[in-house]
C-alpha cells in the first residue's frame, strides 16, 4: 500500500471512529442572543421578511481590515472612535427608514479617510429631498436599496436613477418581474426567501 493511501485510509479510519462515537452528551443550547444593532430586516414591519443581518463580501477586496455596521446613521462621538480605530475599511449601515434631508447625513463625512460607506435603505425614497440628500455625502458611497413591490410612480425610478451612490436595486418580488423597472439605469437583482 503506498503511503498517500495509507494515510487516506487513517484519516478516513478516524473520521469514523468520530462518528461511531455518536453525538456527545447535548448540552442546553445557549439562549439566542441578538445583535445590541439590531436589524432593520429583522422583522415584517416594512413588509420585509427577515433577512438577517447583511453581511458585505467583496471578493476583489484584499484588504485587512474591520467592518462596522449601524442600523441607524452614526452620531458624532460614534463617528470620532471610528476615526481611532485602525483598520476600519467598511461603514455599513443598514437603515429601517430614509433619512428626510441631508441634515441627518452630513456628519458621515467625518467618516475614516480610507474606509467606504455601504448603505442599505428599504422601499422606495419617501420624498425627492430623501432621495437628493444622498447626492450631498462627500465620501464614496455604495447604496442599495431594497423594494418588496414594483414601484408605486414613475417618478419614483427617476429619483433613484437621480441617485448617483445608487448601486443596485433588489427587490423581493415573487414572481420576479421587470414591471415598472424599465427605465431603471441600474442593476436589478430579485432575492426570494425559503422559509
Amino acid at each position: 500500500m503506498r503511503p498517500r493511501h495509507a494515510l487516506a485510509m487513517i484519516v478516513l479510519g478516524a473520521l469514523s471512529s468520530c462518528t461511531a462515537a455518536g453525538p456527545p452528551p447535548s448540552t442546553p443550547a445557549p439562549p439566542e442572543t441578538h445583535s445590541p444593532l439590531g436589524s432593520p430586516f429583522g422583522d415584517t414591519a416594512h413588509g420585509m421578511p427577515g433577512l438577517g443581518t447583511p453581511l458585505v463580501l467583496d471578493p476583489t477586496d484584499m484588504r485587512l481590515g474591520t467592518t462596522v455596521q449601524f442600523s441607524r446613521v452614526p452620531d458624532r462621538a460614534e463617528l470620532a472612535n471610528l476615526n481611532q480605530e485602525l483598520n476600519v475599511v467598511h461603514v455599513v449601515l443598514a437603515l429601517d427608514q430614509w433619512p428626510a434631508e441631508y441634515a441627518n447625513l452630513q456628519e458621515l463625512d467625518r467618516l475614516p479617510p480610507d474606509c467606504d460607506l455601504i448603505v442599505i435603505l428599504p422601499g422606495y425614497p419617501p420624498t425627492r429631498g430623501a432621495a437628493q440628500a444622498w447626492n450631498m455625502v462627500q465620501i464614496p458611497t455604495r447604496i442599495i436599496v431594497m423594494v418588496n413591490q414594483p414601484p408605486p410612480s414613475h417618478l419614483a425610478i427617476t429619483d433613484l436613477n437621480e441617485m448617483r451612490g445608487l448601486e443596485r436595486v433588489i427587490a423581493m418580488i415573487d414572481p420576479p418581474s421587470r414591471s415598472g423597472f424599465e427605465s431603471l439605469q441600474r442593476p436589478l437583482n430579485f432575492r426570494r426567501v425559503v422559509p
